[in-house]
């Protein structure tokens, strides 16, 4: 196999040294990923400045734009010639389960490639809130998704659709569950302070609430325990709820 990867915490990030290492006894492996950390930067392109690429070694390329960046640099320059067979984003440190899969840089990098016809990945390792000193068992994620690789489900997926798959920070998980997105909730706090000359400045923060415990949600899997895999439909999915809609809306 012939597989792109990137991730949101930039190239020297030891999450995508250990994915990388995972996949290599499988598939040619080419890295393509921020020079720095691009946390929480959703789908960002870059559209108003050159985008640089340094060769960090063989096959390795840091990249001064964001994940989407990187994907589409992989696409369209550096492999156009040897497409990859699938782009695996990650592995992230720390979760994206629910509603933060839309802040995620990690997971726009697997969207930007299904955006292209190329099945695309996102993986995570979940992190417990608050302890820095928690060993983070990349490893342990490397091998799950290299099972799911070795599985064949990207090659299974329907068009417009991205696997988002998250890893407990444990070392024998479970098993893994098929999983939807759930829900969790912050304080969203906005913290105001004052530089030195009195002027206001504000800090986005919050503190994590917890999530609500839907059965089969990706929250509720990885806090048992599970591997969650949870195929995404990146046009959005219509609930028998909003059918019913169908016919108000003609009217209006």
């Amino acid at each position: 196999m012939n597989i792109l990867i990137t991730n949101d915490d930039g190239v020297h990030a030891p999450g995508i040294k250990a994915l990388k290492q995972a996949l290599a006894p499988i598939a040619r492996v080419t890295v393509i990923a921020p020079l720095e950390e691009r946390s929480t930067t959703g789908h960002t392109l870059t559209l108003d400045h050159p985008l640089r690429m340094v060769e960090i070694e063989k096959d390795i390329y840091g990249c001064s734009g964001y994940p989407a960046d990187c994907t589409l640099m992989g696409l369209a320059q550096v492999m156009k010639d040897n497409k990859p067979d699938l782009v695996i984003s990650g592995i992230n440190r720390g979760a994206n389960l629910g509603q933060d899969v839309y802040y995620s840089g990690t997971a726009a990098g697997a969207r930007e490639a299904v955006f292209h016809n190329v099945p695309g990945i996102s993986v995570s390792l979940v992190l417990e809130f608050g302890n820095s000193k928690q060993k983070p068992c990349y490893d342990i994620a490397g091998t799950w998704i290299r099972k799911i690789v070795e599985a064949g489900f990207h090659r299974d997926l329907p068009p417009l659709h991205m696997l988002n798959v998250n890893v407990p920070n444990i070392e024998k998980p479970k098993g893994a569950q098929l999983t939807t997105l759930g829900v969790r909730r912050y304080s969203e706090e906005v913290a105001t302070r004052e530089d030195f000359r009195g002027r206001p400045y504000f800090w986005v923060g919050g503190v994590y609430e917890g999530h609500t415990n839907a059965p089969g949600s990706d929250c509720q899997s990885v806090e048992l325990g599970y591997v969650s895999i949870s195929p995404l439909n990146l046009l959005g999915q219509s609930s028998e709820e909003l059918d019913t809609w169908a016919q108000r809306v003609s009217k209006l």
